[in-house]
């Protein structure tokens, strides 16, 4: 029995800002996303994180907001709510994007760790166009991922424990699109090392 060959997947590294630790009741003020590889059903292909990528910074949708939060950022809640995409036209154009740079391939969510930046994109997709780019589950988390490949116990795992050759030489600044672009990085080397 032949076994059918896997749909090819397009992996997009993701990164949110956001201005308290949940959606809804708090915003997602900045969303970035990057091109990180192709895998075509048999073999994984690296792309230049720069070379493709998405960027906006979003307008508040609630007043609530967390202090620490916001400053991790450095972003203005009050430039933001002046200048900042609404948030449907800013998904509405995520999710357009995705579909483009996919082709079609299936769009794979990717991020370090993915827990956070999912649940904040996702809910925004879902809230403001009604559907995701990803499906309600085509998630990699790539700190679970490195955990599984190099047998390692979940709670041990952090970027200052995994091998260097594995980490992005950027540095993670908290602007969403950088941060997409390191993580993107880092994913390709996660998919074609071995442990």
């Amino acid at each position: 029995m032949d076994v059918p060959v896997a749909k090819a997947s397009i992996y997009i590294s993701v990164d949110v800002e956001a201005d308290g630790p949940i959606p809804g009741p708090y915003s997602m003020i900045s969303l970035g996303a990057c091109v990180a590889g192709r895998h075509d059903g048999g073999v994984f292909t690296a792309e230049d994180p720069q070379a493709r990528t998405f960027y906006r910074e979003l307008k508040p949708i609630s007043p609530e907001f967390v202090p620490e939060a916001l400053a991790v950022s450095g972003l203005d809640r009050d430039q933001l709510a002046a200048d900042g995409a609404d948030p449907a036209e800013a998904m509405r154009d995520f999710s357009a994007w995705v579909r483009e740079v996919s082709g079609g391939a299936s769009a794979v969510f990717t991020a370090y760790p993915a827990s956070f930046d999912w649940m904040f994109t996702y809910w925004y997709a879902i809230r403001f166009t009604g559907s995701s780019p990803f499906g309600h589950s085509r998630c990699l988390d790539m700190k679970t991922y490195f955990a599984a490949r190099w047998d390692r116990p979940i709670s041990g795992v952090a970027k200052g424990t995994m091998p260097k050759h594995l980490l992005s030489k950027r540095r993670h600044t908290h602007n969403a699109l950088d941060d997409a672009i390191e993580q993107g990085e880092m994913f390709a080397n996660l998919m074609t090392a071995r442990p």
